[in-house]
């Protein structure tokens, strides 16, 4: 048996990390600066994530949510604490699309209805509720298209309101950050202005910051810049720096009952030891500032380059648009200066690294950045 050949991979194995370094089995370092795709938010192999683990594992890997399990409880706390968002509810699964399609099933419980507006450039998922809110009929199958979801253009208020005001739709589901579409933000306007329609009209407002969470853009989520809470907050990626694991911030006002939700692995000893690991890392080197003020750097040495048509983003989740002619930059990063980073297709290079990035790496980027386009 062979593997099912749906990735296009590069013909490096990364055998051993340490932070934002990386070393292939032939020994030839890199610098890690795509994370894993948004996902080694602490670096790899950090000290204190690595005893975490390693003592939880040595004590109980796993067992079902038929029993308690404090880790949960610790977990719920920390996060409700450092996210702001101490008040709200917390439900543990496996990944990013588990909790997109754990929040859509909440909004719909919650308000009685069954449509669901998305936006254009939108991705949330690859399973059969989070696909049918992704804007990419390439992944879409015919199983997934449905009339309950309507896409309308991100930041356009009128088209937003002229569906909201039917009073059809159980949720509004946006990224803090669209990551995919190539680093694209809505604006601060915007998401205030969606926020009074989702209230005027009984709309649960879903953040998807599965990307764009964990501190990543100078705030804990990214909504958070523009002064807003959702309903909804759905995380995974970065939450355990590698162990498999998805969450959703569930507003106060949706109610739980027993048997609503339901999930085997979500919660499990392993991703809570994980998952705590991290955020304790975050908050005692306080790295959500951090990512500020590097990303900060980034932008200073980075906007206006010749060879950029556009810098996007903020803190640490960087979008770099090239001109045509330089399609190629980013396999050339890697080949000749064995840097590792993003791509939303051949015009987009996404920069995701550790939010614990030293200076050092950041500046090694920028110089090669520019012996290659110079």
């Amino acid at each position: 048996m062979d593997l099912f050949n749906v990735y296009k991979r590069w013909n490096i194995e990364p055998v051993r990390g340490c932070g934002s370094t990386l070393w292939d089995a032939q020994g030839q370092e890199y610098l890690d600066l795509y994370g894993g795709h948004a996902v080694i938010s602490i670096g790899h192999c950090h000290p204190h994530y690595v005893e975490a683990i390693s003592k939880q594992i040595a004590k109980l890997g796993f067992y079902s949510n038929a029993v308690q399990n404090s880790l949960q409880d610790t977990l719920a706390q920390k996060l409700g604490r450092i996210s702001e968002y101490p008040d709200y509810h917390l439900f543990l699964c496996n990944s990013g699309a588990e909790a997109n399609e754990n929040a859509l099933k909440l909004a719909s419980f919650h308000t009685g209805r069954s449509k669901v507006l998305a936006f254009g450039g939108a991705f949330h998922g690859r399973t059969g509720g989070a696909v049918s809110v992704t804007d990419n009929p390439k992944i879409r199958a015919p199983f997934n298209a449905t009339e309950k979801v309507t896409f309308v253009p991100l930041g356009d208020l009128e088209a937003v309101e002229k569906e909201l005001c039917t009073k059809d739709y159980a949720a509004v589901i946006i990224e803090g950050i669209q990551g995919v579409a190539g680093i694209v933000l809505p604006s601060d306007a915007f998401l205030k202005d969606l926020r009074a329609l989702c209230n005027k009209t009984g709309t649960l407002l879903i953040a998807d910051e599965i990307q764009s969470g964990c501190g990543r853009t100078g705030r804990f989520f990214a909504h958070q810049h523009a002064g807003v809470k959702a309903d909804l907050v759905t995380m995974a990626k970065g939450l355990a720096g590698g162990i498999p694991i998805g969450a959703v911030l569930i507003g106060p006002a949706i109610q739980a009952s027993y048997g609503l939700l339901g999930t085997t692995f979500g919660g499990n000893h392993i991703a809570c030891a994980a998952a705590i690991a991290v955020l304790e890392v975050i908050e005692q080197e306080k790295l959500v500032d951090h990512a500020a003020k590097l990303g900060a750097w980034f932008q200073e040495q980075l906007q206006g380059d010749p060879a950029l048509v556009e810098y996007r983003g903020r803190g640490l989740m960087i979008g770099l648009e090239i001109k045509p002619e330089y399609v190629g930059l980013r396999d050339r990063l890697l080949q000749e200066k064995h840097i590792f980073t993003g791509a939303s297709g051949e015009r987009v290079i996404r920069l995701l690294p550790a939010l614990n990035l030293p200076e050092e790496g950041a500046q090694k980027f920028v110089e090669a950045w520019k012996d290659l386009t110079k």
